[in-house]
């Protein structure tokens, strides 16, 4: 088969294939000193792409089985490839080109280990092939062997039999992936490489800006996103950049990146939750509430999209959804404090204080040291009149939390009512001592309450 022919074949697979666990395959080992093979590879990270092989014809032409299981290979018949490549290696060791082929059957069988043999046994019958050295360390990348840096630099070095600089920025990509962790410096220039050979490939910049990204460089990383996103539209960097906006607190680019991701894809339920929120800061609400509504009938399990718009409706003074959203979030998340309090707070605000005080003391059950918590369920029993209680949440409130003037006017109020003038009289006092004009209601009725309940002077 002819060389032109069969590395267009393979190319035109692995560019189909992708990049998880992909490989190259290779048809002739041994090629003339003008010519070199290339097998498609495969990296750990989704964004690569593989490399395959090229089948070339010695003088002396390939062993018969070489060439049959070649084929087989093409039909990604890796089964029938096998057995015949292992005749040949078993025949002749030293045959790099069978090692290399059966590497990628094997890998294409989910036989990982046995592949990394078989390419192993390829490097060593002839160390100086690129595509060799590539597709060894791809699998051991995938399999987190410590060699893969090895042969993955190996493969920096060598040249590859065509496509030359995408074979090349193959190589310095996957380094890159496999060296973030120990040697961050160094994989950012592998991604460099990886761009400057491959000027139309957004997956170096992206690779770089997320690197860049963990380590605290963000304005470089935010060059790497626009770079990508200057190549293609690519969902990977406008989230980022959404995300690095949002985190820095500059809501318009936020906003900006995200409208142009959802309009990638207007079924993103995360795009419209984010962009809900950025509203929310911007305190553009109706937008706001646009967007989570949609982020919420898309993505209907996501409790903290219906929480952001519970609290949205109590933002807005829409009392009635508030109570609905809650009623709804903590009917299905029955031991969470936090919603039982919400919808508390929310009936307090429609002066539905017998159900509010109902959910309050569920709040505190299953909190017992939420102390502005129990503030609440204060307010709910005085309102309902239950004194006794509002004296046992007040009581149980200051062991976690200082008292606050409002506090003191509940307190004395409660006792008022109770009929313990001595010490509601010493609450009210406390209570003007410490509102300071904020509270005038509360200060006119503690005021004439003292001319009622103090004794004559």
């Amino acid at each position: 088969m002819a060389t032109s022919k069969l590395s267009a074949v393979l190319l035109a697979a692995a560019a189909a294939s992708g990049f998880a666990g992909a490989q190259t395959t290779s048809s002739s080992p041994n090629p003339p000193a003008n010519q070199s093979q290339s097998q498609g590879s495969s990296s750990s990270n989704p964004r690569h792409k593989g490399a395959h092989h090229v089948q070339v014809v010695e003088e002396t032409g390939p062993p018969p089985e070489l060439t049959q299981a070649e084929a087989f290979i093409q039909k990604k018949d890796y089964a029938a490839a096998e057995p015949l490549l292992k005749k040949v290696v078993a025949a002749d060791p030293a045959n790099y080109e069978a090692w290399f082929d059966l590497g990628f059957a094997e890998n294409g069988m989910g036989k990982v280990d046995d592949s990394i043999a078989a390419y192993r046994k390829s490097v060593e019958a002839k160390p100086n092939v690129f595509e060799s050295n590539l597709n060894l360390g791809l699998q051991l990348a995938k399999t987190h062997q410590p060699d893969a840096e090895h042969f993955l630099t190996a493969a920096t070095k060598l040249k590859p039999t065509s496509h030359v600089d995408e074979g090349h920025a193959r190589a310095w990509l996957s380094l890159g992936h496999v060296i973030e962790a120990t040697k961050p410096d160094e994989a950012i220039a592998a991604y460099r490489q990886a761009e400057a050979l491959q000027p139309k490939d957004s997956d170096p910049h992206l690779s770089a800006g997320i690197l860049l990204e963990k380590s605290g460089k963000t304005s470089e990383a935010v060059d790497e996103y626009k770079a990508a996103l200057a190549i293609e539209p690519s969902p990977d960097a406008l989230t980022a950049l959404a995300n690095i906006y949002m985190h820095g607190r500059r809501f318009p680019e936020a906003e900006e990146y995200l409208r142009k991701l959802i309009a990638l894809n207007p079924q993103d339920a995360a795009a419209h939750v984010e962009l809900g929120r950025v509203l929310v800061a911007e305190n553009r609400n109706d937008d706001a509430l646009v967007e989570l509504q949609t982020g919420a009938k898309l993505a209907p399990a996501d409790v903290s999209v219906q929480r952001d718009l519970a609290d949205l409706y109590v933002t807005m003074g829409k009392n009635g959804d508030a109570e609905a959203a809650y009623r709804a979030l903590s009917s299905a998340n029955p031991n969470d404090a936090e919603l039982h309090r919400s919808l508390g707070q929310c009936l307090l605000r429609e002066k539905k204080f017998a159900e509010a005080q109902q959910e309050l003391l569920i709040a505190v059950k299953l909190k017992p040291d939420w102390g502005e918590a129990y503030g609440d369920v204060a307010f709910a029993a005085s309102e309902n009149k239950n004194y006794p209680l509002t004296l046992q949440a007040l009581d149980a409130r200051v062991k976690f939390v200082p008292e606050i003037p409002i506090t003191y006017f509940l307190r004395a109020s409660a006792l008022d009512h109770l009929k313990d003038f001595k010490k509601a009289s010493v609450n009210y006092h406390l209570f003007l001592d410490n509102a300071n004009g904020k509270y005038p209601d509360q200060e006119w009725q503690a005021k004439h309450r003292l001319i009622a309940i103090e004794p004559k002077k």
